[in-house]
């Protein structure tokens, strides 16, 4: 059945919130962001962490907010809980982002706890080892899981040496992590220089500028920011690796292909063109395994952004009996859109997709504070969403095209199958070449 498309009618530029932005004498950059609403903040706090031990850094974020010499972690909750606030951590290979949220009122307390958590957070030990037995039981249970260790393989397989190749460590890693090794983490990477703290809400930026430099004007560790990690290297094309999982009843497919940055010229083009091919329901992949043939209930193309290199990443859970089947769908839907224009309807309801959800990933303020965040962290600001939407707006077919035939040629794919080798090796190894993963 084809879709009757309404007309694309864009309302005008892309409109951005305002924003204010100072650097604190410490190296901290702090961009406050306005949006007068309902009387809340987000709060998005960004530490640069590349390089960074591995599970220590995993368990610094678990165990941040254990506790300092005067609080105890129930009372940092309590009291955060006291001014309608909250405060978490994550990590991934390039930063440790302390995320939360809040009354307006309770801001200056918000402020206050964070800062005493970043200067004085003691890693009790007896914290430190409930969170780090907690974090090996995750990372037991995310072992069990098909989807983790098919995203193992792959980043094994795309990266190679490069740090982003490993990015959960191993549990006698974590257990061997004490409180020590965490306040020794914590003087050496959690401070101030090269951080970025974004703060989102109804708020004056004059009176918040002040709350911030009083509140954490004393967190101290000034100097250099760490180093960058080294760009990603290119993919390298080979044999389809196959991890083994003796009797599953389903393969999980993973395919990465090259991709640019946000800033590259590419970029708006290489969105449309992964959306086309798989990135959203009405794509052309998702049609075919699964409308169509029914392999598989969830496919999904998408470009994962790092700060040292960005990659178009391929992913379906399918029937064991139609691995080969799907991946040759797969790879005939990439060599169509690379090697054959879309339609301009597709074009069309791709971009209006994009634009969509550009719009609605900044209608609320955790995702304004989110992406004014991600984006700082690349040197980045929210006027670039401005240029970015503009752009989706004009660009064409025949660059859609040229874009695909440069990124999505099926030739330029990395692939991983992680299923029951027995039954799959045959049928895949007709279609490509194919080694097992060693372990």
């Amino acid at each position: 059945m084809t879709s009757v498309l309404p007309d694309l009618e864009l309302s005008g530029p892309l409109r951005v919130p305002e924003w204010v932005e100072q650097q604190l004498p410490t190296g901290l950059t702090v961009i406050v962001v306005q949006r007068p609403s309902v009387p809340l903040v987000e709060l998005r706090l960004r530490i640069p962490t590349p390089a960074a031990p591995l599970a220590g850094l995993d368990v610094l974020a678990d165990t941040l907010m254990s506790g300092t010499a005067q609080m105890s972690n129930v009372d940092i909750a309590a009291a955060l809980q006291a001014v309608g606030g909250a405060l978490g951590v994550s990590v991934d290979p390039d930063r440790l982002l302390v995320s939360g949220n809040g009354l307006v009122t309770g801001l200056d307390r918000i402020l206050e706890i964070l800062a005493h958590v970043l200067t004085g957070a003691s890693y009790p030990e007896q914290e430190v080892a409930t969170e780090r037995d907690r974090l090996v039981e995750r990372i037991h249970v995310a072992r069990s899981q098909p989807a983790h260790l098919a995203r193992v393989a792959l980043l094994r397989r795309s990266y190679g040496t490069h740090p982003y190749a490993v990015q959960t460590p191993e549990p006698a890693q974590v257990r061997a992590v004490e409180s020590d090794e965490l306040r020794d983490l914590h003087r050496r990477w959690v401070r101030p220089a090269g951080a970025i703290l974004v703060l989102a809400g109804d708020l004056d930026p004059e009176a918040v500028m002040a709350s911030v430099s009083r509140a954490l004007g004393g967190w101290d560790g000034s100097g250099t920011p760490p180093e960058a990690l080294p760009p990603v290297p290119p993919l390298v094309t080979g044999p389809l690796v196959l991890s083994d999982r003796p009797g599953s009843v389903q393969s999980s497919l993973r395919l990465a292909l090259p991709a640019v940055g946000r800033t590259h010229p590419d970029h708006p083009a290489l969105q449309l063109a992964n959306l086309i091919f798989g990135g959203y329901f009405s794509s052309r992949w998702v049609e075919n395994i699964r409308e169509d043939k029914g392999y598989t209930y969830g496919p999904h193309s998408t470009v994962e952004h790092s700060v040292a290199g960005s990659v178009l990443v391929v992913s379906a859970e399918v029937a064991t009996e139609v691995t080969a089947p799907a991946l040759l769908e797969t790879s005939y839907e990439l060599g169509r859109l690379a090697s054959v224009p879309p339609s301009a309807d597709e074009l069309e309801q791709a971009r209006r997709y994009a634009l969509g959800t550009l719009q609605l990933g900044m209608s609320t303020q955790a995702g304004l504070a989110g992406t004014a965040s991600g984006y700082a962290g690349v040197g980045l600001r929210l006027d670039h969403l401005a240029r970015y939407a503009d752009d989706l707006a004009s660009v064409g077919v025949d660059e859609v095209a040229a874009v695909a035939g440069r990124y999505l040629a099926p030739a330029a794919a990395v692939s991983v199958a992680l299923g029951d080798a027995e039954r799959i090796e045959p049928d895949l190894a007709r279609l490509t070449p194919v080694v097992r993963e060693e372990r």
